[in-house]
């Protein structure tokens, strides 16, 4: 079975800006995308934990390349697994076709089959569920923790809120690993709070073992001070806090997006995502774009390192679906 389901990025692919090595549909000849995506995961974590052994790398959906072959009964690819101290994965159990609907039994016993591997392989899994309506949220949570999975479920897709309540699991032990956290908050919209500051504060008034976040708020960027503080739960105990980071895709409000890009895009930019303006697939693979992400010594990756991050959280690892396609 094929865990993707296929967008207007299909009918864009004919549109995408061609280099001299891509034929008319969009793909790259000769290329294993799936392998393209596992080496370039497989690089950032290396450059990270050559700086901090103990940095999480927690790749986003994309589930398939954690075998071999990219299918649910390929053999487990122990390079990309050694690499990695966990997976996210959305839509497990609600929200795949819509926000507070239950995702087919058929896709999650799918992504279930691939998130084992990853766990199986010493792993956690993090788990985010789209609903809102108070017994799917207790039937997301126990549904997950049955699984021995990590959950949070987001009652707005946009994650631009703290849920209402205490999360579960509260504990007030000092979280040092991501195989201790017993619960998460995803929260890289800080868009409803007026400073960073205010940002802080609301955090720091939760007892969430792990909190994902953006690097930035309104362009300013955190500082390794704030991070510190961010660390710290309201029991008195210590968090993680892990940095979003999308690789798949472009996006045209970050520092790194130049102005002349508006009309002439470099050729490694494809098309714009029709869900997500503002956002464009890259050729992930691309040297300019790795070196934007982690390579250079500027690189979106080292300013994450130098604010003082506990780990990555990487998006848009399925961007080979749509390359694929």
């Amino acid at each position: 079975m094929k865990f993707a389901i296929i967008t207007m990025f299909v009918l864009l692919a004919a549109a995408c800006s061609n280099s001299d090595d891509t034929n008319g549909n969009g793909n790259e000849n000769g290329r294993n995308f799936k392998q393209d995506m596992r080496d370039y995961v497989i690089g950032i974590s290396q450059a990270a934990k050559a700086l901090n052994p103990n940095f999480a790398v927690i790749p986003q959906n994309g589930i398939e390349l954690v075998t071999t072959n990219g299918e649910d009964d390929g053999t487990p690819d122990t390079a990309y697994l050694s690499a990695i101290d966990g997976n996210g994965q959305e839509d497990l159990f609600y929200g795949y076709d819509n926000d507070d609907q239950a995702t087919n039994n058929d896709d999650t016993a799918y992504l279930r089959t691939l998130l084992n591997i990853s766990k199986n392989a010493g792993n956690t899994i993090l788990v985010t569920d789209y609903t809102s309506t108070p017994s799917k949220i207790t039937d997301s949570y126990s549904k997950n923790a049955a699984a021995g999975y990590v959950s949070f479920a987001a009652t707005h897709r946009s994650l631009d809120n703290i849920p209402a309540g205490t999360p579960r699991n509260v504990n007030a032990g000092n979280i040092t690993s991501l195989s201790q956290a017993k619960n998460f908050l995803y929260l890289i919209n800080p868009e409803g709070y007026a400073t960073k500051a205010a940002f802080i504060n609301a955090v720091t008034a939760t007892n969430y073992d792990a909190v994902i976040m953006d690097l930035f708020l309104e362009n300013e960027q955190f500082t390794a001070a704030e991070i510190a503080q961010l660390r710290n739960k309201a029991n008195g105990g210590k968090r993680l806090v892990i940095c979003y980071m999308s690789i798949g895709e472009a996006e045209d409000y970050r520092y790194y997006w130049q102005d002349g890009w508006a009309n002439n895009r470099p050729d490694w930019i494809a098309a714009e995502n029709p869900d997500w303006p503002g956002n464009y697939k890259v050729k992930y693979w691309n040297d300019e774009w790795q070196g934007i992400i982690y390579k250079n010594t500027d690189s979106y990756l080292s300013k994450i390192t130098t604010a003082g991050f506990d780990g990555v959280y990487l998006d848009i690892i399925d961007a080979f679906e749509y390359f694929e396609n």
